[in-house]
């Protein structure tokens, strides 16, 4: 009997043994299958990790590239811009006739120059006139010209440093149309309600220009615009011309202000993108949508650009440099730009 329980004590033991042994493999079993697969999804975060750090950095270096691109066209397209207009989003608009005639090489001239001058804070908005029969120094020791033409020489860059030397700001971003994007423009929004001072009559047919206006309250049609936009008349001559582009301006844009222009701001939208050549681009959406939003509903200023008919020539505007200088320093008076600087 003895025997029996002590083999029996020993079977028992033997059995606890092995049975302790079974467990500690499958414990050990376990530890390693729990190792592969904490491996496993180390490895894993660490390949998502640095999957996602290469292509940040590739997308960063992608970005910077596009941006320094961005920031080298604009350099061309503009040249510097002094920090003293930062407080300010000052866009040259330029209507383009539709090119001069075969002998000078069928080219576009800037038949309408605008500066539209917005702050950024306030919303405010300025437009500032230039007669396009301007007389201006070219750059570089090169011969005087009427501010028109230089559009055909260097384009829309070569404008906008133009203008930006004779009036003494920094120019932000450019807009330049022919007649026809505009005239479709005006379509888009509806037409422009405007009242006609005086019956305009007008006829070219060589420049295939037709102007039968009457004079009165009208809802002008692009097409109407374009011929009021243009007409000079004998008395007034291109200051006339600027008169009515002030005048056409701020009805455009108390037209842009009304609630029913919304629905239509996608077709113009499209007129933009697809018809008219203008230096913004995508990394200048925000700013441009931030000073649009904040526009001013109070009647913009108006001014003309200082100056006077050449007393030998008076398709000639000879500019006032004394007054230019005077009327940019009330527009962008140094407050403001101490203020921006301060900022």
């Amino acid at each position: 009997m003895e025997n029996e329980q002590q083999n029996i004590t020993r079977e028992n033991i033997m059995r606890k043994r092995q049975l302790r042994a079974r467990r500690r493999r499958r414990a050990l079993v376990r530890l390693f299958f729990l190792l592969i697969f904490l491996g496993a999804v180390t490895a894993g975060v660490l390949f998502v990790g640095y999957t996602l750090v290469s292509w940040g950095s590739n997308l960063y270096h992608e970005y910077q590239t596009m941006y320094n691109g961005y920031t080298e066209r604009q350099q061309a397209r503009r040249g510097s811009i002094d920090p003293k207009f930062d407080g300010y989003t000052n866009v040259l608009v330029m209507g383009l006739d539709e090119g001069a005639d075969e002998a000078e090489g069928n080219v576009k001239r800037a038949d309408t120059i605008l500066v539209v001058s917005l702050e950024n804070e306030t919303g405010k908005v300025r437009f500032i006139n230039i007669p396009r029969d301007t007389w201006v120094n070219l750059p570089e020791g090169g011969n005087a010209t009427k501010l028109k033409s230089v559009y055909a020489l260097g384009g829309s860059p070569m404008m906008v440093r133009q203008v930006s030397g004779l009036l003494g700001i920094s120019i932000h971003q450019y807009v330049a149309m022919d007649m026809a994007a505009f005239a479709d423009l005006i379509d888009a929004l509806g037409g422009i309600d405007l009242y006609v001072e005086e019956d305009m009559q007008y006829e070219d047919p060589e420049a295939d220009l037709s102007i039968q206006l009457k004079q009165g309250y009208q809802h002008l049609t692009g097409q109407q615009a374009q011929q009021y936009l243009r007409y000079r008349s004998s008395e007034l001559g291109d200051v006339g011309r600027v008169q009515r582009q002030q005048k056409f301006v701020k009805a455009l844009y108390q037209k842009l202000l009304q609630f029913e222009t919304i629905p239509k701001l996608p077709a113009v939208a499209d007129i933009f993108k697809q018809r008219i050549d203008t230096s913004a681009e995508i990394f200048d959406s925000a700013h441009l949508a931030n000073v649009l939003r904040s526009m001013s509903s109070d009647t913009p200023v108006s001014v003309m650009l200082p100056g006077s008919v050449a007393q030998d020539d008076d398709t000639i505007w000879v500019p006032d440099e004394a007054g230019i200088q005077k009327r940019m320093q009330e527009l962008f008076p140094a407050d403001t730009w101490n203020k921006s600087e301060e900022e």
